[in-house]
């Protein structure tokens, strides 16, 4: 009979709960009814780096669909590295259908300094002011107000002076320990580059260094260690020639243990024709570089070729290709390099990467690489030791080298995907940036 009660006392206050929360969602309700879904403008956001409900929270007034035939409108970020180490976000509005003769750009920098929020907060308040001209046109345009905030006596960038005269600078170094109780690994990765980027002139120097040191104690009780350089400086600079053309220096100096290079390094002029102006880099571009450089290596083994160290002189010729349009994605590339002197030890290489609205809803995605390998000329002589082999301390001779990944996606359903709910979002960044 206890039980009984109990369970009576327990529906009570569940009705009573029950009708607090209705009563609390029916006051949430009180005030101006939201706009109908047919008075918002329908956008298809296509971005790779933006986070999504952070977007759809901040930028409630459009409806966001999934698919840009549903859209009216179709907004294309596309970003690139700028030369202070942040990054140019490109938001293209392309007007679809009604509004398919309106089309705008607008861009939003990045300082790398900054920390993601305020990147995207940025990007969020580029993507309202580009929406303005597109939903003032729909009956929401009477719900619109600018306002603008004056400014707080910061100096434009005409006015600052500048102390560091454009130069940048960026220096990163970390340590990695891993260990079991009969497995040990450490090592030490470092890097400090330096560039100066202006219209006419790009200077770029990096410093990259790292170490490790990999110990196992085999069945037998025997201890294996395996240690590996590699370092490496390299520089560019490059000078603009107008909108298509561009020539430079290029220069390298290398230490590798799995390249068998105790020292090697590079120098040379270079050559490079955009078929289209470099202002539009950020949607198109196809390209054709040209090098020629003086190549010295000082093996720490000697090669198949009976060679302790040796001058080269060697080309390297490659076409590439890049669009990033409404349609999808698209990035190939051709190289071919080879020595002067023995036009047999070349390297070809494929590159493609495919990213296509095939139709609504249906995707492609594809990344291929091969490439015919004929110039390894750093092989080692002697035989490499089974654990080099299986630490992949040292490079094997080989042939070829190939890479094919494919994939298909399909989405169905509501056009609509407007609704921002992270609860038990698994995995520790609640669907950000995806």
């Amino acid at each position: 009979m206890k039980a009984i009660v109990d369970l009576k006392r327990l529906l009570a206050v569940a009705f009573v709960l029950a009708g607090v929360a209705a009563a609390d969602h029916v006051g949430a309700q009180v005030g101006p009814p939201p706009a109908p879904e047919e008075e918002n403008l329908r956008v298809f956001l296509d971005c790779q780096r933006c986070d999504f409900d952070y977007f759809r929270q901040e930028v409630p007034f459009v409806n966001y669909v999934r698919d840009r035939m549903d859209a009216q409108l179709h907004v294309l970020v596309t970003q690139q590295s700028t030369g202070a180490g942040g990054l140019a976000y490109t938001f293209h509005f392309i007007g679809l259908g009604a509004l398919d003769t309106r089309q705008d750009t607008l861009q939003y920098v990045s300082q790398p300094d900054e920390t993601d929020d305020e990147t995207r907060a940025g990007m969020v308040r580029t993507f309202k002011l580009g929406l303005v001209p597109y939903v003032a046109s729909t009956p929401l345009g009477s719900r619109l107000d600018v306002r603008y905030q004056g400014p707080r006596g910061v100096p434009t960038a005409e006015e600052a002076a500048d102390p560091w005269n454009l130069w940048v600078f960026r220096a990163r170094a970390s340590v990695e320990v891993e260990g079991e109780s009969r497995s040990s690994d450490r090592s030490f990765d470092g890097s400090f580059g330096a560039n100066r980027t202006t219209e006419d002139f790009k200077l770029d120097l990096s410093l990259r260094g790292s170490y490790e040191e990999r110990k196992f104690e085999l069945s037998s009780g025997e201890e294996l260690t395996s240690t590996s350089n590699d370092h490496e400086l390299e520089g560019t600079a490059v000078w603009s020639l107008g909108p298509h053309w561009s020539w430079g220096v290029t220069g390298s100096a290398t230490v590798s243990t799995r390249l068998n290079q105790d020292r090697a390094g590079r120098f040379g002029p270079a050559v490079e024709y955009n078929i289209f102006p470099w202002n539009e880099s950020t949607r198109r571009q196809v390209t054709f570089f040209y090098a020629l450089e003086a190549a010295a290596f000082d093996y720490e083994e000697i090669t198949l070729f009976e060679k302790t160290s040796e001058t080269r002189l060697e080309q390297t010729l490659e076409a590439s290709a890049a669009f990033e349009q409404p349609w999808g994605e698209i990035d190939a590339s051709v190289e071919w390099s080879n020595f002067m002197d023995d036009f047999a030890q070349h390297r070809l290489d494929l590159f493609a990467r495919l990213e296509i609205r095939l139709f609504r809803g249906l995707s492609l995605d594809m990344d291929m690489n091969a490439a015919r390998v004929k110039n390894q000329i750093y092989v080692p002589r002697e035989d490499i030791p089974d654990e080099d082999v299986l630490l992949e301390r040292r490079q094997l001779g080989t042939d070829f080298e190939y890479g094919f990944d494919i994939g298909f996606s399909y989405t169905f359903g509501s056009v609509f995907n407007n609704v921002v709910n992270p609860r038990m979002s698994r995995g520790g960044n609640g669907g950000q940036y995806h």
